[in-house]
């Protein structure tokens, strides 16, 4: 088994990491080095958190190994790291080797490669995608242009603090620093800024991600919240589609300025690409013939205005399609949450759903998870299952803080997390080693990683599930992982100690602690910042209980669900209107799909029927009259059909109030001609609608 746990984690973290890419990322439209670029940083990190619990195991046989061959059976010998009066090794408890053992210097190369790498990528590389997937250039030599020119700022702060920090190295006559030495401090500065962001982010989710499982037992506060997003996400939709409108129509000036013959033209095309299939059909069809642009006296816009109009393309085009399928998504939650209201006082044990999902149910799935299991569990188990949970991780959170705050004191043992692994390492039970660590430091990047996530900046930074999530997001969260998973990675070890540098100890170090240098260098930071700042957790975990940000956030204008506010309570009726219309709407669109099926199945199979049995008793002379009176007769039952259904569907609509959910405005909906463009700077859609849409 040597080795074969490390490749197995490095396969199963792989796999991991595309599955959560796929999620968030969409492999078909988004660039292939983009997706390569988030998927390495992504597969580092977690690869990381996997590995370390083999490391501990392996470095703690090591060190059992290593005071067994320097014991002697007359004295003492330190033989687990940890305790300031050790014991020999007892003959009943050999030092055996672990299940999964790692050879000597497989574990220093690997986490070498692998940090060095996620600190290039963290540094260098994915900054530099971010410009250039962000830019609107039209060659690749423009984008890379753009990318050097806007991460210039970026670059030259780190090497002026560089520059300084060798200048004053230089001069001071009592210091002399060498290579090694130099390295240490590069990596105690990008440590020291990345823990200071992995205690912002895990005090937030160490009292958020319990408090969302205790109120996701609760259906009436999730529908409540359900319909604040519903009102909040229909005004980002409305903001996204007047952008969007606002921006096809600068293209449309554009594209009718510019003609093919213009050494422009094929920037316009490439404009042209990125928008939406409608607005490409309308634009199309203004297109003129040949001019001759030098002989009149125009003024065309620039190449530099239009890589702008370029980049608000791109981003205008993810905007509006991300909230679309937000908007989607948010209601089929809402059905089913109203669907989990209605069915909790049935009788019968069986939930029934409003609306039937639009996609095949899988039959081995649905012949398990029936009716009446579904009613035990989304009315009965399930909230006592969120309950359960959320204790569970409130007692994880409260043992967090807690060795947080006491994991530098080594006699006595404070932090519960070492205490564990030194009572696993006493009976050499390498299995609960590796169980406890795992478990500890998976809580612990569940809390910090979650929060990255959730966490969203405007909108340049925003993490959507369902393939929503644009370039420059992705390539941000990666920058975000790999420069808080390094020091999340020492803060665990810390809690354990099994690092040196922070119990003091003379011990074997780590193989991940040995790549990170002797902390000595910079020992105001050792003894000083690594020890003492992870305390202010204590207050953030306090200001997010009492939700301290929300209400700062709500009183500079930017609405947050918060249960005892008027503006709330506007919202959550605003969104639960929104979401009745919604609701009316589709079960409108669902009576005229059954009224057009039951149609069918009446008239059009007696109609077939009958023209069988007319083609088979006509003589074969009169086949060709037959046939024409037949398609005549057809055409005229189609078109006085068409007349009377026409007039049905005009006395079935509902007439309600506009209002800004509505997607087009036409004087009269069913006269309307597809593609027509409206003098407010409206397009209408290319896509011929079913007659029965709306009813």
């Amino acid at each position: 088994m040597s080795g074969a746990a490390l490749g197995l984690e490095i396969v199963f973290v792989f796999f991991l990491a595309l599955f959560l890419l796929h999620r968030y990322g969409d492999f078909k439209k988004q660039h292939r080095l983009v997706i390569i670029g988030t998927l390495l940083a992504w597969y580092l990190c977690f690869l990381i958190v996997f590995i370390l619990p083999l490391d501990v195991s392996t470095t703690i046989y090591n060190r059992c190994k290593h005071a067994a061959a320097n014991s002697s059976p007359t004295e003492n010998s330190n033989i687990t790291g940890f305790h300031a009066t050790a014991t020999p090794v007892p003959s009943q408890h050999p030092c055996f080797k672990p299940w999964s053992y790692i050879p000597d210097g497989i574990m220093p190369i690997f986490w070498r490669v692998v940090y060095w790498t996620s600190q290039f990528l963290t540094w260098i590389l994915l900054p530099f995608m971010q410009s250039y997937a962000r830019s609107g250039g039209f060659s690749i030599t423009g984008k890379i242009k753009t990318a050097l020119i806007e991460n210039a700022i970026y670059y030259g702060t780190y090497l002026l603090i560089f520059g300084a920090f060798l200048i004053y190295v230089a001069v001071n006559p009592h210091l002399h620093l060498e290579w090694n030495q130099l390295q240490t401090i590069g990596i105690a500065a990008a440590n020291t800024w990345g823990l200071f962001l992995l205690v912002l982010l895990l005090g937030y989710g160490l009292v958020e991600i319990p408090r969302s499982y205790w109120n996701g037992a609760k259906r009436g506060y999730l529908l409540m919240k359900t319909y604040f997003k519903a009102a909040k996400l229909m005004t980002e939709k409305a903001d996204a589609e007047e952008t969007l409108e606002d921006v096809m129509e600068e293209v449309r000036k554009v594209n009718e300025s510019i003609k093919y013959n213009h050494p422009l033209r094929k920037c316009v095309d490439t404009i042209l690409k990125k928008c939406p299939t409608e607005y490409q059909e309308k634009m199309g069809r203004n297109m003129d013939d040949y001019e001759d642009f030098d002989e009149k006296h125009n003024t065309y816009p620039s190449e530099k205005s239009l890589v702008k109009l370029h980049k608000q393309v791109i981003y205008s085009v993810q905007r509006h399609r991300r909230t679309q399928v937000q908007w989607q998504i948010l209601l089929e939650q809402a059905f089913y949450l109203e669907d989990v209201a209605k069915n909790e006082t049935s009788a019968t044990h069986q939930f029934v759903h409003t609306f039937q999902s639009p996609e095949p149910e899988n039959k081995f799935l649905q012949y398990f998870y029936n009716p009446t299991v579904e009613w035990y569990w989304e009315c009965l188990l399930r909230p006592w299952f969120y309950r359960i949970l959320a204790v569970v991780l409130s007692i994880f959170s409260v043992i967090v803080v807690w060795s947080e705050c006491t994991f530098f004191s080594t006699t006595p043992v404070l932090s519960l997390f070492a205490v564990f692994i030194q009572l696993a390492e006493k009976t050499y039970n390498y299995i609960y080693i590796e169980i406890a660590c795992f478990l500890s430091i998976f809580f612990l990047s569940i809390c910090v990683y979650s929060t990255v996530f959730r966490i969203r900046v405007f909108n340049y930074y925003y993490l959507a599930s369902h393939h929503q999530t644009d370039a420059y997001s992705l390539l941000f969260s990666g920058m975000l992982f790999c420069r808080l998973t390094p020091p999340l990675c020492l803060n665990f070890l810390g809690l354990t100690h099994m690092d040196s540098s922070i119990s003091h100890q003379n011990t074997q170090p780590t193989a991940y602690t040995s790549i990170m240098g002797s902390m000595k260098v910079l020992s105001f930071i050792a003894d000083g910042f690594y020890i003492y700042y992870p305390m202010l957790v204590v207050i953030l975990c306090i200001a997010t209980y009492f939700s301290l940000g929300t209400r700062c956030l709500n009183l500079l204008g930017f609405q947050q669900f918060m249960g005892d506010n008027d503006m709330t309570s506007d919202l959550v009726d605003e969104g639960k209107e929104l979401i009745r219309r919604e609701k009316r709407k589709r079960q409108r669109q669902e009576e005229g799909e059954n009224r057009r099926r039951e149609w069918k199945e009446r008239y059009g199979h007696n109609r077939e029927d009958s023209t069988r049995n007319r083609n088979v008793h006509v003589d074969p002379k009169e086949s060709n009259l037959s046939d024409i009176s037949t398609n005549r007769s057809a055409s005229k039952y189609t078109r006085a059909n068409n007349r009377t259904e026409r007039d049905r569907i005009e006395l079935l609509q509902d007439v309600e109030p506009l209002d800004f959910n509505a997607e087009t405005f036409t004087d009269d909906p069913l006269e309307s001609e597809p593609g027509r463009y409206q003098p407010g700077g409206r397009y209408l859609s290319m896509s011929h609608s079913r007659i029965f849409d709306d009813v």
